[in-house]
């Protein structure tokens, strides 16, 4: 099941280590805990639209709890409908959601799938997208696999692993040490462009 580590809605960090340029470092890691918390308190009791929401959570809305909803609903954790309501998604709703990602450059490596020259830059930051939106590591496994086949990266071949568990499982540190997917998402994308 997707875990969710209230990331800092600055920097995205998980603890009290912010980046020098974030604009909440300093503040308490339980402070930047409470916005979420404010927040997902409200929203698991039903649908409300941000102006509810912002009335009915404990407390005097800050920056803190803007910065928490929006990290939340770029996170795509909740919900926000053409009328303005929000809605906090169930677990099976968010992993339906992650488990194609939408944003570029994943979404060329996903849906292009990888060639020879980035194979290990894409399956990295294939790997490092599910952990980052918080799939476990059963769950990344397999949807990497998946997509290996579906998108046909396994069958351009280029690979010295003997299948395409063997090699997701080689990856593993990638999911472990929680590597961002930034980078290697993008060189990987500009040799998939280059190859078409």
């Amino acid at each position: 099941m997707p875990r969710f580590q209230y990331p800092c809605p600055g920097c995205r960090t998980t603890n009290s280590l912010h980046d020098a340029d974030c604009r909440f470092e300093g503040t308490p890691w339980p402070e930047i805990e409470k916005a979420y918390t404010d927040i997902i308190a409200v929203l698991t009791t039903g649908e409300c639209t941000e102006s509810t929401l912002r009335s009915t959570t404990h407390g005097d809305w800050s920056d803190r709890h803007t910065g928490a909803l929006e990290t939340l609903k770029r996170d795509r954790r909740v919900d926000q409908d053409d009328d303005g309501t929000l809605r906090l998604l169930t677990a099976a709703e968010y992993k339906e959601l992650v488990s194609e990602p939408t944003i570029e450059p994943m979404r060329t490596i996903y849906e292009r799938g990888s060639v020879p020259g980035c194979h290990d830059h894409a399956v990295f930051a294939m790997i490092a997208w599910y952990e980052m939106v918080g799939l476990s590591w059963r769950e990344t496994r397999e949807n990497v696999i998946d997509w290996l086949h579906s998108s046909g990266t396994w069958a351009r071949g280029g690979f010295e692993e003997s299948s395409p568990g063997e090699l997701v499982d080689t990856k593993r540190h990638v999911y472990e040490s929680g590597y961002g997917w930034k980078q290697a998402a993008q060189e990987a994308k500009a040799v998939i462009d280059r190859s078409r």
